[in-house]
């Protein structure tokens, strides 16, 4: 239920476009996902998992391609939480789960998915903890299945140019802020922060993550299909590049 006095569909809407200054390519690399996930259901509805899903962006979207999938979110996030719950309203089911911790897996409803997508937040986790999380990820796929990490994952193969292409980035994405079309990350929670539904849930964040995140990780692309391929995964390869960013994608 949605809380009182909170307009999801306004949140929302400030999330896609803060997020959308850092991805001007968000919705391609969704469609990537989407697509790689619809392969694999064929005519079936597609059973997804959107793993670290915050808002629920991947969902709404894979709602709105198919809105007979069953889908689910899980995320540790209380405020990204209460707004994918009172943006899905019911159409997908929420949970609250820890990737660092080995036993995330006990809270989802199924450990037969289709397909498991996950965009721009597994930079969170170390190296050793990503390796560990591709190991249990394949176990909560059917056979068949997938599973879609779109991230920053630059081409080692391409140092130089990677690089011109996240400066050229940073740029477009600075232009962005200082023309107030898009709040920055931090202006965000800074609003969120001061909006009277939001606002606890933003100090309830503070105490799971009392030094904000881990500082990001972004190894190559190639570190992720080394992994991917130790972790059992019958194909591994990248699904989808835009610039700096790739989409690695394992099937089991």
């Amino acid at each position: 239920m949605t809380p009182y006095g909170l307009d999801a569909r306004a949140w929302q809407e400030s999330w896609d476009r803060q997020q959308e200054a850092y991805l001007p390519d968000r919705e391609h690399r969704f469609a990537a996902l989407l697509d790689a996930a619809e392969a694999v259901a064929g005519d079936r509805p597609p059973r997804l998992l959107d793993l670290a899903g915050g808002t629920g962006s991947i969902s709404l979207r894979a709602l709105a391609r198919r809105p007979d999938a069953e889908v689910t979110v899980l995320d540790l996030d209380p405020v990204l939480l209460t707004l994918a719950e009172a943006s899905l309203a019911g159409r997908a089911t929420v949970v609250t789960a820890d990737l660092n911790q080995t036993d995330w897996a006990r809270a989802l409803p199924h450990r037969d998915y289709d397909a498991v997508l996950t965009a721009t937040a597994l930079h969170w986790l170390d190296g050793p903890r990503l390796t560990a999380l591709y190991r249990e990820l394949r176990d909560v796929l059917r056979p068949g299945g997938v599973f879609v990490n779109a991230d920053h994952m630059p081409d080692d193969a391409l140092p130089t140019l990677t690089t011109r292409l996240a400066e050229r980035a940073q740029a477009g994405r600075h232009a962005r802020h200082r023309a107030g079309s898009a709040l920055s990350w931090a202006d965000w929670w800074a609003q969120a922060a001061a909006d009277p539904v939001l606002g606890p849930l933003v100090e309830k964040r503070q105490q799971i993550y009392p030094t904000g995140h881990s500082p990001e990780w972004n190894p190559p692309a190639a570190w992720h299909l080394d992994a991917l391929r130790a972790a059992g995964f019958a194909e591994v390869g990248v699904l989808w590049r835009g610039g700096a960013d790739a989409a690695v994608a394992a099937v089991r």
